[in-house]
This record gives C-alpha cells, structure tokens and sequence, in this order.
C-alpha cells in the first residue's frame, strides 16, 4: 500500500463477530471507505453495508476489485474454506484470513486430526473413519470414553460428546449411514474424551510471526450452571486465569511452536486469526480443536483488549509485516453476555422489535454487539437465535462483569433471555460466587 493513503476496507460476514471487527477498526485513522457485507442491523449503523452474502465468493470478489479495496478481512471460515482468499489474493488484495491450504485446519477435523499426529503435537487419541462398522468397532474397544466429530464443517454442531459407548456408536451411525451432517458427516473422528477444563488460544498469525491475545473461555451451555444444550456461546471473558504463566508456556513450547513449523513445512503462508481450543488436563495443555477465525463471543471481548491501532495490525498480517513487539494488549479484563431469543438454541422466533440503549447510555468501556439483528425500517430486530452480545471492560473481572450485565438491563426484546453467571468458575476460584 501507499503511506499515508486511507485504506478501503471490506469486512465479510454478518454476526457478533463481524461487528466487533467493525467496532475495533472504524475509528483507526488509517481507514477511508468501510463496508461489511452483508452486515446486519447493527452493523448497519456503524458503516455502510452490501447485501452479498458471505459464501457468494464470486460475488465478494467482483465488489472488492470494483470498489478498490485495499483489504479484506473474512470473518467467518466457511468463505476462507472456499478459497474467497486465494480469489482475492490472486487479484492483488490484501486479505486477512488463510488461503484454501490453511482453512482446511477447521475444514477437516480429519485433517487437522492428521495434521496434530504428524507434528506430534499433544491432542486426544483418535481415529478417522468413513465406514460404520468400522468406527463401530474401534468405540466398543476404546478403553475410554470418547467424542464422536463430523469431519466437514458443520456450524459448531458437529460434535457429540456421548455418556455410553451405545450412544456413540448411534452417533457415528447417524453421521456415515444416516448423513445428519450432510456431506460434513461422511468422514468422522472418534477420539478420547479429555477431562480438564478448555480454554480458548486466540492468535493473530502472519507466517511464522504471531501475536497471542489473553486467555479466553466461552460458556457453550444454554443455561446458568453450564446445564442444558450446547449453543454457539453464551459469553465469554478474558483473560482467564486457569490459563496460568505455566500453562501458557506450554501451549508456547508444545503447541504453537510445532503448530507454525508444521504450517510452514507444508508450504502454508498463513495469515490470520487461528484459534487454538485446548483441554488443560493433569499431562498438560492438549489441542481441542483449530479454528481459522475468532471464536464468537470470544472475539467480542478480545478486540476490546487491544490497545493499539486493531486495523494497523490487520493490514500488517494481510500483508506479511507484522512486527508483534509494536502491539500492545490492555492488562484489564472483558466480559460479553449473549443475549438471545426464546427458545433457543432450538425453534425460536424472529422479527422481535429490540429496545436500544442511546449512545449517551453506554458506558466508556462497553460496546452493545450485533449478531442476529436486522434493520426493518428505523427499527432493529431480532432475526437469530443468539441476537446481541454485551461487552464490558475493566480493571478487573468483577468490573468487567458488572458493566456488562448492567448493559443487559438497557436492552429489551420479547422473549429475550441470557445466562446471570458469565465466568462463574473463575469467580468460585477468585470466592466471590
């Protein structure tokens, strides 16, 4: 790029995640033009919005080239998965997000299953398979319990975390002879079931560079207490003290090292987001999973701790000139509260009108996250399970929290509902609950 030139930015995507990127760049005084597409109701009010859809790769690309973009942040991974990297790469735009060769880390549980046995990076046995009695056979052996994985991605659904042997096996049956997952589920990995407790591993990577952001954890249940259904996040905090200086040292040594020489050795040049999922057990930090994007919510109280300029260091990463000792990491806390619609995670209702608080409302430090909302009118409503994510930060945890839930109460919508103890095991470990 030109110094001293404005850039043109395009965010892809439309939920919680998307937005937060939004927030954290749009007051950089590096950005001219910014788009996200397709945005959402939020998103709308913060910058101008497209309507092409994330997964219309031929569609992102003509509307990058014709409106002279400098850079492209994907936010999701399912574009990245498709190759919307290599299109733009191949048209001389910067994008912030793997190439096709690095988005098949979370593309393929088999292959990142594969990938982590290569390099001998500490994960949970398994196996992958595509034939029933096949994998039948190996979970009635297992002398453990295990997970049951879709290979192919599959909305952050695709795993089953079984209580019996026989309900594993009629998972494995529902995926490869009943196809529950579609063609995500033709190929499966059954592995064992860790006991310890995850944490979320967020980097900003450009090659063999890396900035890591604090700690974080998610709370994947729909209901206080960690009980009910798996959802796609709750809420988050950060940074999470279960991931002490030991166990960060660890990951260091064990995990990101082994991980950034095998990318490198297989002739990928990644940038961008990779989310490292990890099981802290009593052998050490394992890998979970890998994601090729933030984590939502976990992005939404991540990009709220960085203090220095967030769209210099995207564009830096896009571009391969990342110089990590320049980026600077607040040392407070965050915390977000998903706010979402009755009946989620299963059948909810759409079209809730939402009450907002005023910009006047909002406190310094807290930002009120779009997900699933969309403009109708001069109106904002509801039109996803998960709608709205409510960030706070402080000095400390409790702070953090405090202002987040205190944001909750400013926000109304019919049916609307969220979890009252966001970062309960850190509070029980700090004995404030």
């Amino acid at each position: 790029m030109e110094y001293g030139r404005k850039l043109n930015v395009l965010v892809v995507g439309g939920g919680g995640r998307e937005h937060a990127i939004v927030k954290a760049i749009k007051n950089s005084p590096m950005l001219g033009r910014l788009v996200c597409a397709p945005g959402n109701g939020g998103i709308s009010r913060d910058c101008e919005v497209a309507g092409i859809p994330a997964e219309d790769i031929e569609g992102i690309v003509n509307f990058a080239k014709d409106g002279s973009f400098d850079l492209v942040i994907s936010g999701p991974e399912v574009p990245l998965s498709m190759g919307l990297a290599d299109r733009l790469r191949g048209e001389g735009i910067a994008v912030y997000g793997p190439n096709k060769n690095g988005a098949i880390l979370e593309a393929s549980k088999a292959f990142s299953k594969a990938f982590l046995k290569k390099y001998s990076i500490p994960t949970a046995r398994g196996e992958n398979f595509t034939d029933f009695e096949k994998a039948s056979e190996y979970i009635k052996a297992a002398p453990c319990g295990v997970v049951i994985k879709a290979s192919g991605l599959a909305a952050g659904k695709g795993v089953v975390i079984p209580e019996s042997k026989e309900e594993a096996v009629k998972a494995a049956r529902e995926m490869l002879e009943y196809g529950v997952f579609g063609d995500s589920g033709r190929e499966i990995v059954v592995e064992e079931k860790m006991e310890g407790e995850e944490a979320s591993i967020m980097l900003m990577v450009c090659g063999d560079k890396y900035i890591m952001l604090p700690a974080s954890q998610d709370h994947k249940r729909v209901g206080d207490g960690d009980t009910g259904l798996n959802t796609g996040g709750m809420g988050a905090y950060a940074p999470a003290a279960v991931v002490t200086e030991r166990v960060l040292s660890d990951v260091r040594e064990n995990i990101i090292g082994p991980t950034l020489a095998g990318l490198k050795a297989e002739g990928i040049d990644y940038r961008g987001t990779l989310y490292i999922g990890i099981m802290i057990t009593k052998d050490g930090a394992k890998v979970v999973e890998f994601n090729v994007r933030f984590g939502d919510p976990e992005c939404q109280v991540l990009l709220p701790l960085i203090k220095s300029d967030a769209l210099e260091i995207f564009n830096d990463i896009a571009n391969g000139l990342l110089d990590a000792t320049k980026v600077r990491i607040s040392d407070g806390f965050a915390a977000v509260v998903v706010m979402c619609s009755e009946g989620y995670p299963g059948k909810y209702k759409k079209g809730a009108p939402i009450s907002l608080p005023s910009d006047s409302e909002i406190p310094d430090g807290a930002w009120v996250i779009h997900a699933g909302t969309k403009s109708v009118g001069s109106d904002i409503v509801s039109s996803g399970g998960r709608v709205l994510g409510l960030t706070g930060t402080g000095d400390t945890l409790t702070e953090a929290l405090d202002k987040a839930y205190s944001l909750c109460k400013k926000v109304s919508f019919d049916g609307a509902f969220y979890r009252r103890d966001i970062a309960h095991r850190e509070l029980k470990r700090m004995g404030l609950a």
